[in-house]
């Protein structure tokens, strides 16, 4: 789970002020030498754990007290604010162009994941009713044009290519006039990445970025490289210009650092989070939200996005009369599993109930819920209906 790391060191400071009734200056001073720590090791700019640090310092002391709230409770809140603030205050949507198509220029390094992220932004737009085409103007990695091709059928979106045509610029812009011509309103242009930064790279899309002239140019970054993603994202600015970021890999090994620093650092705000294997795995970034689930408060807001997504309003009314009814079966059992995946991994839904603690999700087994579904569908359907006639014989041809 994205920043699970940084997650469980935060409460371990926040645990030592919870067990003390009132706060000296020596415990604040020492949590934030904590604080500071725990920063620095999830590999958030120094510069910024400096001014984060002393602007919860600043707050702490001069902060109006509130009643219902005690001295760590207090402190929470303004790293909360703090966090917010640092990741940048509300989410920020994508500009869409008054005369469609709206095109957007997905860039970044080779490897960050920028064409899985092209398939999973066509699924997003889809989702809201739009037509999508991906272009492909990746000609230099190898299969990269194959790879966006298998999202596209992933996606159900159409995916413009020219397998004779070396030239991006041309690609782009044919796939430009296709759009316009087929009434698309969205266009996702996959353009190539290097394994370093080079001038070769960037002519090329300053060259595409004058032809198509994109609504948006979202740079693309890998969570797991760290500070130095951020590095190559102030390069693209000053050289590009770019209107976001979209994270990348967020499910792996990743401290958060990159994260937590990113907008501070380019000026820009991250639009998109990207982690799981899923066409599906990929939200909004929510500042507030995201702060909230770091500092181990849960993100309620965003689990009653995905279960509105992800669950049948006319099946989830049959089954409340169901239950009413008493008369649950395991066959609505089975469906219930089946919505709940599409929703993603258990664990990470689990994590966004506040309260919960890293030992309960680690406890956690997705392949649980697999092997559940796999007994069930073993059974015949008067099995399912009714339990109660499964003998001896029956459980040994269902195991």
């Amino acid at each position: 789970m994205a920043f699970e790391g940084l997650t469980s060191r935060l409460q371990e400071v926040f645990k030592k002020l919870r067990s003390k009734g009132k706060i000296t200056q020596d415990d604040l001073d020492q949590s934030m030498r904590e604080l500071k720590i725990v920063l620095l090791e999830a590999d958030v700019n120094f510069k910024l754990v400096k001014e984060f640090i002393g602007s919860i310092k600043d707050k702490a002391l001069g902060s109006d007290t509130f009643s219902s709230l005690t001295p760590a409770q207090q402190i929470i809140k303004i790293v909360n604010e703090e966090l917010i603030e640092l990741m940048g205050s509300v989410e920020t949507k994508i500009s869409f162009s008054n005369k469609p198509p709206t095109v957007i220029m997905l860039t970044g390094l080779q490897g960050v994941g920028k064409t899985t992220a092209c398939g999973k932004l066509a699924v997003f737009f889809k989702k809201q009713g739009k037509q999508v085409l991906l272009v492909a103007c990746d000609v230099y990695r190898p299969a990269a044009i194959k790879q966006l091709k298998v999202m596209g059928v992933k996606s159900d979106v159409n995916v413009f290519s020219m397998d004779d045509v070396t030239d991006p610029v041309v690609i782009a812009s044919e796939a430009k006039e296709w759009a316009i011509v087929n009434s698309v309103d969205v266009v996702i242009v996959d353009t190539a990445g290097r394994l370093h930064m080079d001038d070769a790279l960037m002519t090329e899309l300053v060259n595409l970025k004058k032809v198509i002239k994109p609504s948006e140019i979202i740079f693309t970054m890998d969570a797991m490289t760290g500070q130095a993603a951020l590095d190559v994202a102030q390069v693209f600015e000053q050289r590009l210009g770019i209107d976001g970021i979209i994270i990348t890999k967020m499910d792996g090994d990743a401290r958060g650092g990159a994260a937590l620093s990113a907008k501070s650092i380019t000026g820009k705000p991250i639009k998109f989070v990207s982690q799981g294997e899923k066409v599906s795995d990929f939200d909004i970034f929510y500042p507030d939200r995201m702060a909230s689930r770091i500092l181990g408060m849960g993100d309620v807001l965003s689990l009653i996005d995905k279960v509105q997504q992800s669950f049948d309003k006319e099946q989830a009314y049959l089954l409340d009369k169901k239950l009413r009814a008493s008369n649950f079966t395991l066959q609505d059992f089975l469906e219930q599993l089946q919505q709940v995946k599409k929703m993603g991994s258990l664990k990470d839904i689990i994590g966004m109930l506040p309260g919960v603690s890293d030992i309960s999700l680690g406890s956690i087994d997705d392949k649980a819920m697999v092997h559940v579904e796999a007994i069930i569908k073993s059974m015949t359907v008067k099995e399912r209906d009714n339990p109660s006639i499964i003998t001896g014989s029956r459980k040994r041809r269902i195991a």
